[in-house]
């Protein structure tokens, strides 16, 4: 199996490269925004690469980082996400926008990519919620610890509890997308502690958006 490939770019179609490794062109299947961060034709290139093998093909698939090669992965083993919408989904959002998008149940940006509709959304929230962590992204909205009175002394609780909740839901009808306010909630959280008040939440939340 192909796993690496560095050479010379040879080729940029909509949604393809050729890479050049000392004379053999291999033809290169990749997200819009990988495509889009390359270099020039016949500059040098490096790819992490995840290797496809059928009975009546061999398809390459190129990503920029591991990171993205794993996520492609594991996307493509929920039912309905085939490469085509794998490689869309990475081409729409990044590792970290989908694991946010997932963890904060955001169909609407979950649907933004070609290809996905709500049932597929809703099944990757589904059958990915207890996964996406793991890849273990620079995913800002982690868990926090708790305080006794809200989840025992070694229990733990999302960023949507309690004030983060309220000021999520504040954020929404302002206008933010839930994913990017849960995401702005979470980090605020998780610079402040979790027993900052909803007065203090709501600003410093706006204020990390508008960065």
């Amino acid at each position: 199996m192909i796993a690496r490939l560095k050479g010379l770019l040879d080729e940029i179609g909509t949604d393809w490269v050729v890479i050049d490794v000392s004379g053999v062109g291999y033809l290169v299947y990749c997200p819009g925004r990988v495509i889009g961060n390359l270099p020039g034709v016949g500059q040098p290139v490096s790819m992490h690469i995840e290797t496809h093998v059928r009975e009546d093909h061999i398809h390459l698939y190129g990503f920029s980082t591991a990171l993205e090669r794993e996520c492609f992965r594991m996307l493509t083993t929920v039912q309905g996400v085939g490469a085509k919408v794998g490689l869309a989904i990475l081409g729409t959002l990044t590792v970290d926008e989908l694991t946010t998008a997932i963890v904060a149940q955001d169909k609407a940006m979950l649907s933004r990519p070609d290809g996905v509709g709500p049932r597929l959304a809703a099944r990757l929230m589904t059958e990915l919620k207890d996964k996406i962590l793991s890849l273990g992204g620079s995913f800002a909205p982690k868990p926090v610890t708790a305080s006794a009175g809200e989840a025992g002394a070694t229990g733990a609780v999302s960023a949507e509890t309690g004030a983060a909740a309220d000021a999520i839901s504040a954020l929404v009808n302002l206008g933010y997308g839930r994913a990017e306010a849960f995401g702005a909630v979470g980090r605020v959280i998780q610079e402040k502690g979790d027993n900052i008040g909803l007065n203090a939440l709501i600003p410093a939340a706006l204020k990390e958006l508008g960065q």
